[in-house]
């Protein structure tokens, strides 16, 4: 087994996949990096002569403390005020948690998504930590088990019955990059103007709006359904006062929103597209959920190089 420093070395190197990992299991970067950070403890107190594969031993130990941060967390989104949403990642995958290898910012560009994330939160902490570990991020199930602490088999239906339900809420059709972002661009338009037939032309008929304001700030206590109760629903936003600017964003790997209200961070949203409508809306508000990107997207001295959707009121 390595020295003390070409631990610490592999460790870093695979930092932005550990953070992936957890990310996946919880929906929250904060308490991704907590339970990478604790994985590193875990790895000063043991004899690493015994590890044989560092990089193996890293994942399931990240993947069990993030097993276990889920079950408690789930506790408290029981109690949770209106909808939960993850922690929105703006921007690309490197620059989020730091993955240096391109196989790593694919996985989480685009197989974590809003929509994946969403669905996510519908099945239990095995099922999940299963479809995540299997699905996205190809662990053998002998190594699935290690973390579930089930049968290779076992984890074969955890997996199996997690990517059905997942098949079931995800969308069902593929669409490429640049119709997402053209269904973005056209969305954000409609917005600005806050006009709602300018809303209902980008909007499914069955589109579902989920804003999060984790009982902290004004947000829809229940889901919005239906292109009517959506479009009047984002209008009256629009037409609460103030300057509302609107910046094309990648969020989780799709196209999304940064809102800002008078020039400060208001909302990070989200858009989920199939035929070419706008067929899911995903509003984060949470002031807590929204401090990381505060801090990413705070403007530079000199920068006026984003595209801008303005709306005054």
């Amino acid at each position: 087994m390595q020295d003390d420093d070409d631990a610490a070395r592999e460790f870093e190197a695979l930092r932005g996949r550990l953070v992936a990992v957890a990310y996946g299991l919880l929906g929250s970067v904060d308490e991704a990096e907590d339970a990478v950070q604790e994985s590193w403890l875990r790895l000063c107190r043991v004899d690493r002569s015994r590890i044989d594969d560092l990089t193996g031993w890293l994942i399931v130990t990240v993947a069990r403390i993030a097993r276990d941060a889920l079950r408690s967390a789930r506790h408290r989104r029981e109690e949770y005020v209106g909808p939960w949403l993850p922690e929105p990642l703006v921007g690309a995958g490197e620059a989020l948690i730091g993955a240096a290898d391109p196989a790593d910012r694919v996985t989480l560009d685009e197989a974590l998504s809003t929509a994946l994330m969403v669905v996510l939160e519908s099945l239990s902490p095995a099922e999940r930590t299963a479809f995540v570990l299997h699905e996205v991020f190809g662990m053998a199930f002998a190594e699935v088990g290690r973390v579930v602490g089930r049968s290779p088999a076992a984890c074969r239906q955890l997996a199996a019955r997690a990517r059905r339900r997942v098949e079931a809420g995800a969308p069902r059709f593929a669409v490429s990059p640049a119709e997402r972002r053209r269904v973005a661009a056209a969305f954000a338009d409609a917005c600005g103007s806050g006009n709602v037939r300018a809303l209902l032309d980008v909007l499914d008929g069955d589109v579902v709006l989920r804003s999060d304001g984790g009982g902290v700030v004004r947000a829809a206590r229940n889901p919005v359904h239906g292109a009517d109760r959506v479009a009047r629903y984002l209008a009256g936003v629009v037409r609460r006062g103030g300057i509302r600017t609107m910046i094309p964003a990648t969020v989780n790997g799709e196209p999304g929103l940064l809102w800002l209200l008078d020039g400060t961070l208001d909302s990070v949203v989200t858009i989920t597209v199939a035929n070419r409508r706008v067929t899911a809306i995903d509003i984060v508000r949470n002031p807590g959920k929204l401090a990381r990107v505060r801090r990413q997207t705070a403007p530079r001295p000199g920068s006026h190089d984003r595209e801008e959707h303005t709306c005054r009121t």
